[in-house]
């Protein structure tokens, strides 16, 4: 990122998502993918190749606005349907803490869906591909309460 994240006062010029991206892996997977130090460089330039159409301002926002953010203070409030979703090999929620377990286990209509590890699953980012929990998804929409508005 330090390549490419351009500031001035403090506003991003530059959108470094990818490099974002790169720089938050699932380790053991990507050096599976990747296993020597040309092959890793590759997999990044392929990465920073890509389009960028994400604003980093967002991401400074997104990342500044969750340090005072508390959700279990009010989860018992919810009543709707809430199907939680993480990955098994996540490193943003892991699931050894129980952290999100418990507090989805606060919420009336709430479950949690814990997508397996595999050679297929990228950590947090798996949670980004409905193929995992399509049909988990599926049976919340067809189960949950219709209320009209």
């Amino acid at each position: 990122m330090r390549d490419c994240l351009s500031c001035s006062a403090g506003i991003a010029r530059l959108h470094p998502a990818a490099a974002f991206a790169a720089a938050t892996p699932v380790q053991a997977r990507y050096q599976a993918l990747a296993p020597s130090a040309p092959q890793a460089d590759r997999m990044v330039d392929d990465q920073l190749a890509l389009p960028v159409t994400a604003d980093a301002n967002d991401y400074i926002y997104q990342w500044e606005a969750s340090h005072d953010y508390d959700p279990p203070a009010g989860l018992e409030k919810i009543e709707a349907s809430v199907l939680a979703i993480n990955a098994a090999d996540g490193e943003r929620n892991p699931p050894k803490t129980g952290v999100t377990e418990g507090a989805v286990k606060r919420i009336k209509n709430g479950k949690v869906y814990l997508i397996p590890a595999s050679s297929e699953t990228r950590g947090h980012f798996t949670t980004r591909d409905p193929r995992y929990y399509a049909r988990q998804l599926l049976e919340l929409l067809q189960s949950a309460p219709q209320r009209t508005m």
